[in-house]
C-alpha cells in the first residue's frame, strides 16, 4: 500500500483485528455482487470503501425514478442508464484505487459459475428466488463463499454459507422453489431496511475475508425494522438437499 492508502484505511487498519494484514488481504481480494439495487447498493459502496480490490458487478437492469427511493448507489442523472455502469461511476468516485467491472446481462448457469470462479466471496443482492438457487448452486459447485440478504416490508435476513463439506447451502433453508416469490415491487419496501441488511452482509463478506470474528454461518440473522427485534435461527445442513448433499 501507498501513504494515500494507508491514510484512507487508516480508521480500519487501527483495528487491532485488522491491522495491515487485514487490509492487504482486503486490497488483494475479489467480490462479486449480483444485483445493484437497494441490497447492491450499501453493499457495493462500504466493499468499495472499505478496499476491496476488485468488485464484479452484475445486472441487466436500468435505473428507474422508483429505485431511487432505496437504491443509493444510483442518483437523478442515472434515470435510464444501466445500473453497473452508473454504481461504476459511484463506486471510482467513491474510491478510484479499486477495479470495477460492470456486467450487464442475464448470467446463465455456465456462466455464472465462470465468474464466481474468479473471486473470493459471491454476494446474493437479488430479488428472486430462481436468481437465489442458480448463485447458490454456482458457489456450491465451487465451493466459494455466499453472503446472502433479502428484505421485504420492514424485515430482512442475512445468512453466510461456506458451501463447505459440513455447512448447509441456500437450497438447505429454502428446500421448496414455490413459496416466499414476494418482492418489493408487489409489497413495498422501507428504505432503510436495505441499507441495513446490505451493511450487514458487507461486514460479513469482510470478516469472511480477513478471517476474523464470528460470521453467520449456520445461521440466520432476522431483523424487524418496526420492532427493533433481532433474532438468530440455527441451520442445519439437509441431508436430502439435492445441491450441497
Amino acid at each position: 500500500m501507498d501513504d494515500s492508502q494507508l491514510l484512507r484505511y487508516s480508521r480500519q487498519i487501527m483495528l487491532p483485528q485488522v491491522g495491515i494484514e487485514g487490509q492487504e488481504r482486503l486490497n488483494n481480494s475479489k467480490a462479486l455482487i449480483i444485483g445493484l439495487g437497494g441490497l447492491g447498493s450499501p453493499v457495493a459502496m462500504y466493499l468499495a470503501a472499505a478496499g476491496i480490490g476488485h468488485l464484479r458487478l452484475c445486472d441487466f437492469d436500468v435505473v428507474d425514478l422508483s429505485n431511487l427511493q432505496r437504491q443509493i448507489i444510483h442518483n437523478n442523472d442515472d434515470i435510464g442508464k444501466l445500473k453497473v455502469e452508473s454504481a461504476r461511476d459511484s463506486l471510482l468516485a467513491l474510491n478510484p484505487s479499486i477495479e470495477v467491472i460492470p456486467i450487464a446481462k442475464r448470467l446463465d448457469n455456465e456462466e455464472l459459475i465462470t465468474q464466481v470462479k474468479q473471486v473470493d466471496v459471491v454476494l446474493d443482492c437479488s430479488d428472486n428466488l430462481p436468481t437465489r438457487f442458480a448463485i447458490n448452486s454456482a458457489c456450491v459447485k465451487t465451493q466459494i463463499p455466499l453472503i446472502s440478504g433479502a428484505a421485504i416490508r420492514t424485515e430482512g435476513q442475512i445468512t453466510v454459507f461456506l458451501n463447505d463439506a459440513y455447512s448447509p447451502c441456500y437450497r438447505c433453508l429454502y428446500p421448496n422453489d414455490t413459496n416466499l416469490e414476494e418482492t418489493c415491487v408487489q409489497t413495498g419496501i422501507l428504505a432503510p431496511m436495505v441499507g441495513l441488511i446490505g451493511s450487514v452482509q458487507a461486514l460479513e463478506a469482510m470478516k469472511v475475508i480477513m478471517g476474523i470474528g464470528k460470521t453467520l454461518v449456520g445461521k440466520s440473522l432476522l431483523i424487524d425494522g418496526l420492532s427493533m427485534e433481532i433474532n438468530q435461527l440455527k441451520l442445519t445442513k439437509n441431508s436430502a438437499c439435492p445441491i450441497c448433499c
